[in-house]
């Protein structure tokens, strides 16, 4: 199972209809779980309005990450059937060309794309003329105060190693994507990284938040997600 775009949104309601408050949503998830923990990828400031230019060393998240996701792979039923939000700005996009059943689509900027919602559509290709331009189909996303995000599917082990997903009609690369949520179908644990804070949340089972909080390879620490958490300036 190879990473394919969510076009029914659905597998995300339990995030988008959450009623949390959203800073709190998107930084540890949904509510509901027995513990949540903070994955640090910088050390906490060490006082208040520290600026994260001030730390003093690297941002650890290269390394942490791929253990947090195979300590995690046990603790679900289903590891090769996970979702994975992206933000919509997590970066730029080809302007060339429009990625779709594996051909590159030049597209008139009058063109309708109401048949790329159509996963049997095939649109026409055609050489590129100069001057066109191609425009990104308006694309279903996970909407949240502040944020939207695109909904993938595919298996857990394959996280980090995506270049692109199956029908996905858009331009973007996904090779250097952090996503924003995890979890997996069966809704064992969640983790939530947002845009600024300098920590992943993390939401699941006491005897997953204990494995990973006893990790001697990953700085995690237990947190109250309905408390303020330490963030950089």
């Amino acid at each position: 199972m190879t990473l394919t775009f969510c076009w029914d949104l659905s597998a995300a309601d339990w995030i988008a209809d959450s009623d949390l408050p959203w800073s709190q949503l998107v930084s540890f998830g949904p509510a509901g779980f027995d513990g949540y923990a903070r994955l640090r990828f910088l050390p906490d400031p060490a006082r208040p309005g520290q600026s994260e230019n001030d730390v003093v060393g690297q941002d650890s998240r290269a390394g942490q990450l791929p253990r947090l996701f195979e300590v995690l792979a046990p603790h679900t039923g289903t590891p090769d059937d996970c979702y994975f939000c992206v933000w919509e700005g997590f970066g730029t996009c080809d302007a060339h060309a429009v990625a779709y059943a594996d051909d590159a689509v030049y597209i008139d900027d009058e063109n309708d794309f109401a048949s790329l919602a159509d996963p049997d559509a095939q649109p026409a290709v055609a050489p590129e003329p100069a001057g066109w331009r191609v425009r990104r189909p308006h694309l279903p996303s996970v909407v949240l105060p502040n944020r939207a995000y695109w909904l993938f599917r595919g298996p857990l082990a394959e996280i980090g190693t995506w270049d692109a997903a199956q029908g996905w009609p858009g331009q973007c690369r996904l090779d250097h994507t952090e996503p924003a949520f995890v979890w997996p179908d069966d809704h064992t644990w969640c983790v939530a990284k947002d845009v600024d804070p300098h920590w992943a949340g993390i939401g699941g089972r006491l005897a997953l938040i204990t494995q990973l909080t006893t990790d001697a390879r990953l700085d995690v620490i237990l947190a109250d997600p309905s408390k303020d958490q330490p963030l950089y300036q």
